[in-house]
């Protein structure tokens, strides 16, 4: 997920983006997220109708919503504000493609992999065609959908193209190039190729120590759980289950029990203690 700021000079771009949704925007970057949700869900309430606001605060409550492990819930947002994203932006503009990408995370959060994959296919293809900067990014974050999505259904060579291909076209490392990296992490993780895995994790791990601390909150305790799975499967369950257990803790505290990534930790954790 990466929010896209008004273009212009930075006095311009600063009282643009400030209110309505600038308070939301700040307390999702700062992991603060049952406040981002309230403060955004009160903003959609707040605004017309036919206000641009008003679908975008549905967007960020939706995001945060999902980060707090309502995946259900988000998912619901997310569709109550799709038919207004086409309606006032258009069905092929960025503002409603980067909705449907953000949606696919909720999808496959699921356990709904068919329909990540569809979907994530389907707004990649569209927005390979557009032209800007914010189509860039929206194909590389539709792709780190399908990566997940593949990963998910067992199609870890297909993943790994995928992710490989996505990371080549990025010009410079930021937030998509960790997500991608972790998801070819998992991707050599599922073919057992796990010395491999383990070193892009570090890869992510340094890269994530490289950007700014906002930009990662949603990929909390991600870098340790693609290193925990590699380590165990090169056969070291005590240093796997330190940093599952890190994972674990980072997610909990973060995102909550119920949110897919603690869920995943808590797994291989007990995963590691049967064994």
């Amino acid at each position: 997920m990466k929010f896209f700021r008004p273009r212009g000079r930075k006095g311009d771009a600063r009282r643009l983006s400030r209110p309505p949704l600038s308070e939301a925007i700040a307390l999702y970057e700062a992991g603060r997220y049952a406040e981002a949700e309230a403060d955004a869900r009160a903003v959609a309430r707040s605004r017309p109708r036919d206000d641009k606001y008003a679908p975008l605060a549905l967007g960020i409550a939706a995001l945060a919503t999902g980060a707090q492990g309502r995946h259900a819930e988000a998912l619901a947002t997310y569709d109550e504000a799709l038919p207004t994203f086409g309606r006032i932006f258009g069905a092929d503009h960025w503002q409603t493609l980067k909705l449907r990408s953000d949606r696919t995370q909720q999808l496959t959060a699921l356990g709904r992999h068919a329909e990540c994959e569809a979907e994530g296919t389907a707004v990649a293809r569209i927005a390979a065609r557009g032209a800007g900067p914010e189509m860039q990014v929206i194909a590389a974050a539709a792709r780190n959908g399908l990566v997940f999505a593949l990963n998910a259904r067992g199609r870890h060579p297909e993943a790994e193209v995928l992710a490989r291909e996505a990371l080549a076209a990025l010009r410079e490392p930021d937030r998509l190039s960790l997500v991608l990296r972790l998801g070819l992490a998992r991707s050599l993780n599922g073919q057992a190729r796990h010395e491999e895995a383990l070193a892009e994790a570090e890869r992510a791990g340094e890269l994530r120590r490289s950007l700014p601390a906002e930009e990662c909150h949603p990929e909390t305790g991600a870098v340790e759980l693609a290193a925990a799975t590699a380590l165990l499967g090169q056969g070291h369950p005590s240093e796997a289950r330190l940093q599952a257990a890190a994972a674990h803790d980072a997610c909990l505290a973060s995102f909550g029990p119920d949110h897919r990534r603690t869920v995943e930790a808590r797994a291989l954790l007990d995963r590691i203690d049967g064994a």
